[in-house]
């Protein structure tokens, strides 16, 4: 239960998701009274680690990217204690594996695409050009660029429909889940730049020691978990167990779904689901970091965690932890095992199934023209942040509830300009 609140706050920010938590930090370095109120026990938002049987499993498969420009504002990136992936894509063919690598990081990794075993000299000349143009261009310009779908600002680049089908196709599909490459190529390119110019990793601890340093650095007191909010009210929010918490002005950071329960009316996108199954092998099935795609799309990506960091299995075996659009069945589950098996080279009939998850709306469906930033106001002292409100992505979620901060600020301050 939740002890009464007294006294009336200037903001309350439902959900410490990233979105909340940015939102809650900005507002409280400017001296307001915030409360940011959490249902889980925990804050995270979809960004959450569990302790399964000896393992470390994030709630659906995760890569962390240095190189989002909220990232490196708010957080101690030491202090995650990060392991890399390597800066390669494997890619699964009915020819057999093909490392697709950036050459600008690894010259001699890169030798599949050199040689023409990944990409015709012709793709390879088309995918540096638009690769180079995404790295040097401003953003301002990338995001006033005219919007289309992925796969037709793949084809006007130059690049043939054999590379989309062989890589961009299966590598995207993990990146935005889904297959038609119909997500707003303003997303591509800013994903792509990101790609691009960072690092792909995971924290030591697993993805949600993110939200866990965010919100550590909140003030004292700030933060209040087990706290689910039932409705808003005319004067703040009212809590589960019947407290009322009074807030001149109220910023809901939850998911799609919860944020449309409790601002009736709201538009949001439609959600995209993934399903995650962790399995343990006696011996890694891929001696490196590495992700694994698959051009016949009989699963999103695949890769052996205890690669990136052994710690993420105690008991010294192997964990790989394999994505697919929507619901794992039985049935399905028999299927991937087949297909694994396959790609690795490997029997998987001895792999033990240590955790499988299920994330309902990971993502929001960006399609074109796609906004890649909109107000947070809903109306007068209601606000609304979080990924579905910018970009499905890390820096989306934080960048929105910056936002938010923002225009509470201004609106408070009676419109006068904000730093």
């Amino acid at each position: 239960m939740v002890a009464s609140v007294g006294g009336r706050l200037d903001v309350i920010v439902v959900g410490a998701g990233a979105a909340g938590l940015a939102c809650a930090a900005d507002l409280a370095a400017r001296g307001l009274a915030v409360r940011l109120v959490e249902a889980d026990a925990s804050p995270g938002g979809r960004m959450r680690t569990d302790r399964v049987s000896g393992f470390t499993v994030d709630r659906g498969f995760q890569v962390f990217n240095t190189a989002y420009p909220q990232v490196g504002k708010r957080l101690d990136l030491r202090g995650l204690r990060l392991r890399r992936f390597t800066p390669a894509v494997l890619v699964a063919t009915p020819r057999g594996i093909r490392r697709f690598t950036d050459p600008s990081r690894d010259l001699r990794g890169g030798k599949d695409l050199l040689a023409g075993r990944v990409a015709a000299p012709r793709d390879v000349l088309a995918v540096g050009a638009l690769s180079a143009r995404d790295v040097l261009e401003p953003t301002a310009r990338l995001r006033s660029r005219p919007d289309t779908t992925t796969h037709v600002t793949l084809r006007k680049a130059g690049i043939s429909e054999e590379l989309i089908e062989t890589f961009f196709r299966p590598f995207l599909s993990g990146v935005f889940l889904e297959e038609d490459l119909d997500t707003s190529a303003r997303v591509f390119h800013l994903v792509w730049r990101t790609f691009l110019r960072g690092t792909h990793c995971l924290p030591a601890d697993g993805i949600q020691a993110v939200p866990l340093q965010l919100a550590t650095a909140l003030p004292s007191g700030v933060l209040l978990t087990e706290a689910p909010v039932e409705s808003l009210t005319d004067g703040g929010v009212r809590l589960a167990d019947g407290t009322e918490v009074d807030a001149r002005c109220v910023v809901v950071a939850a998911g799609p779904r919860a944020a449309a329960r409790l601002l009736p009316g709201l538009e949001i996108p439609a959600g995209r689901t993934v399903s995650t199954v962790y399995h343990a092998a006696e011996r890694s099935p891929l001696t490196e970091p590495t992700l694994v795609v698959d051009a016949r799309r009989r699963f999103l990506n695949t890769c052996v965690l205890t690669e990136v960091h052994p710690h993420f299995a105690q008991d010294g075996r192997a964990l790989i932890s394999t994505s697919v659009l929507g619901d794992l069945s039985p049935e399905r589950h028999g299927r991937l095992l087949a297909a694994l098996a396959e790609v690795y080279g490997v029997d998987t009939a001895t792999w033990e199934t240590v955790h499988r998850t299920t994330v309902p709306d990971a993502l929001p469906a960006m399609p074109p023209p796609h906004p890649l930033s909109r107000t947070t106001r809903v109306r007068t002292g209601r606000y609304v942040c979080g990924d579905h409100r910018a970009t499905g992505s890390l820096q989306g979620a934080l960048a929105s509830g910056a936002r938010a901060a923002r225009e509470v600020l201004a609106d408070l301050d009676g419109g006068r300009k904000q730093p």
